[in-house]
């Protein structure tokens, strides 16, 4: 494979620099959209990549950051993003599975071995020739951000092992790679979009859902959920993508510019993530959450009967090269 390089050129680049040259032009507003609150790993992204954009245009652009879903949930926004009525957005893969179905591969259960494995992967040529594939499907990648692993939070008893998760009713994304393994494991996989997680949480018509600890903190998942089960089950990669009526409408020194500005999004949510990943356990246990540790190779066994289907889907070639790099 061809090194790509881009994540690590896009280091180099001054926003400011490239902005410098740019003539005063009229203030332009961009609308950038996210699932979560300005406090969580999504708004540190958007708070980065706005001080980019705005910093170094010169007040040629403006970022107006819509949180909590306020222009609706993330497959809303990415078709709002395909229509151009949204101009930016940060993301799950568990959404762009829709769009971009070749991203459902790094939502495989097991697949990395810890945060190091996944940024190598998604910086290098896998990552970087998937962002590749969504000028196809009519939208923008500008980088890769990132969520963490996910794990497991319910208000009915400890998860262990992979028996203990058996009947629950937990609130998964539309992610049919997520919902296979779930229900290999028994689990009443029951995908909701997230504005509604909340209030189904609080009536108690599902028993619990599986996020980051990034999302469980920042969404202070604490106040409904009792159990916190550290299952580590699968990691969350995040996107910034961008509108193609937006980003045509640059010219080629700013695209430059916010691809760079993508860039420091992506890094300001991996500093939230590897913040949060040591002081996020403490806080929620502080909050009233019990936390458990679990027979991590128990689940890994556990849902190995469905790696056939995963194979058949993005190829065995593909899902090995991910685990397989160093």
């Amino acid at each position: 494979m061809r090194k790509s390089g881009l994540f690590r050129c896009l280091l180099a680049v001054s926003v400011a620099g490239v902005f410098a040259a740019a003539p005063a032009l009229a203030e332009t507003t961009l609308k950038m959209a996210y699932a979560l609150s300005t406090n969580s790993h999504y708004g540190a992204g958007a708070d980065a990549f706005a001080k980019a954009i705005e910093g170094g245009s010169k007040g040629q652009f403006k970022i107006q950051q819509f949180p909590n879903s306020a222009l609706g949930g993330e497959r809303e926004v990415i078709e709002g993003l395909q229509l151009g009525t949204i101009d930016l957005a940060i993301v799950s893969t568990g959404a762009t599975l829709n769009f971009v179905p070749k991203t459902g591969v790094f939502d495989i259960p097991f697949l990395f071995r810890d945060l190091a494995h996944a940024r190598k992967v998604l910086d290098g040529d896998i990552g970087q020739q998937m962002l590749a594939e969504f000028p196809k499907r009519g939208l923008v990648a500008l980088a890769w951000g990132e969520q963490g692993f996910r794990q497991l939070t319910n208000n009915v008893r400890p998860v262990a092992k992979p028996e203990d998760a058996k009947g629950l009713k937990i609130r998964t994304t539309e992610n049919p790679i997520h919902i296979a393994a779930f229900r290999q494991l028994g689990v009443l996989a029951t995908p909701m979009a997230w504005p509604e997680v909340a209030t189904a949480l609080q009536q108690g018509t599902i028993d619990g859902q599986e996020n980051p600890l990034s999302v469980i903190v920042s969404a202070k998942l604490p106040q409904l959920q009792k159990y916190l089960s550290l299952t580590a089950h699968v990691y969350g990669p995040a996107l910034v993508l961008m509108s193609p009526n937006a980003y045509d409408g640059l010219s080629d020194a700013d695209k430059v510019a916010f691809k760079a500005a993508g860039h420091d999004a992506a890094v300001a949510m991996r500093n939230y993530v590897d913040a949060v990943e040591k002081s996020g356990i403490e806080e929620v246990k502080k909050q009233g959450m019990q936390v458990n540790t679990v027979d991590h190779a128990a689940f890994v066994k556990a849902v190995q009967p469905v790696y056939p289907q995963y194979y058949k889907q993005f190829g065995k070639e593909l899902v090995e090269s991910i685990q397989n790099t160093k």
